[in-house]
């Protein structure tokens, strides 16, 4: 059996992820980014808002860079990412002061890039957000909403 040849290219480049970065104009007239999955959650966001929508755009791509490689740290456990290795940033599990677990992304710089933006109820519920965000955010696509 043989199949005609249709002389369409072929898409190679494929998006995995189930979420997608938004960068928006918040009420205060910053430009902030979010990462939203598929069902709707919102997984992360950046810790700051930005003057342009370029530089909120450099954020998140600090995030898409950093976020698969970075070592995860339990802070109530007083943990430390090793010296070599991982990527730029770490992840940091913590207790908040109204006992709920999140989680944080710490640039080297001492910058926050991202966090989950809420408190879950377990460290377990914690690890799995953020691992959300390693696997979603190298290959989520950034859209502007308006």
């Amino acid at each position: 059996m043989e199949w005609e040849a249709s002389g369409e290219d072929v898409e190679t480049e494929v998006n995995a992820s189930k979420a997608t970065f938004e960068v928006y104009e918040d009420a205060e007239g910053k430009y902030r980014w979010r990462l939203k999955h598929d069902n709707g959650n919102i997984i992360a966001d950046g810790s700051e808002g930005y003057a342009s929508k370029q530089k909120a755009k450099q954020g998140l791509e600090s995030v898409r860079e950093n976020a698969p490689g970075a070592y995860v740290v339990d802070l109530s456990k007083d943990e430390e990412a090793p010296e070599t290795g991982g990527s730029d940033a770490t992840f940091e599990l913590y207790r908040d002061a109204d006992e709920k677990f999140r989680w944080r992304l710490e640039h080297d710089n001492g910058n926050i890039i991202a966090d989950g933006g809420q408190g879950y109820s377990s460290k377990q519920k914690a690890k799995q957000g953020l691992e959300s965000v390693k696997a979603n955010s190298p290959g989520a696509a950034v859209e502007t909403v308006e």
